[in-house]
């Protein structure tokens, strides 16, 4: 089977569809090996106070880390396409959880029950043009809406440094 398609570029009207990959082990412990194509392999684990044995981060600190990542990549994007001139972003990043849906009590979110970020962009340019990049990208950004989609109460701080 071949399948053609040509669009126009940023022809948004149909769906432009990617598949990522990855391969995950687990060898009945805490810690999850995790292989990316192209990447050196990284585990996830709980430190060793829950049981696990510190051998990677834990998989809800593996989101949060996604989530400034993702914001920074969309940022980026987005700070290009708006002619924003920025020198870098340091991200501050926290969560709440009740420990408790992910013990068993049901009618208890297992997942975040509150994510806040802080997002010190390095700028000269006015603050009404970081607002404009901010909420482009926040309207973008796939973990950030995965998150937020998720009913999680999120938090974002965006404070402007001059250079």
């Amino acid at each position: 089977l071949v399948v053609t398609a040509v669009i126009e570029k940023r022809d948004f009207s149909k769906p432009i569809v990617r598949r990522k990959v990855l391969s995950a082990s687990n060898d009945g412990s805490m810690a999850t090996r995790v292989k990316l194509e192209g990447f050196s392999e990284f585990t996830y684990d709980e430190p060793s106070q829950h049981g696990g044995t510190d051998l990677g981060p834990t998989p809800l600190t593996g989101v949060l880390s996604a989530l400034c990542a993702c914001e920074a990549v969309t940022f980026n994007r987005t700070a290009k396409e708006m002619n924003f001139d920025y020198s870098g972003i340091e991200f501050s990043a926290s969560f709440t959880i009740d420990i408790r849906g992910r013990n068993g009590m049901r009618g208890v979110v297992p997942h975040f029950q509150t994510v806040r970020v802080e997002a010190v962009v390095s700028t000269n340019s006015k603050i009404s043009d970081l607002e404009l990049v901010v909420e482009e990208t926040e309207a973008r950004c796939p973990v950030y809406n995965l998150v937020k989609d998720a009913g999680v109460k999120i938090e974002t701080l965006w404070i402007k440094e001059a250079e």
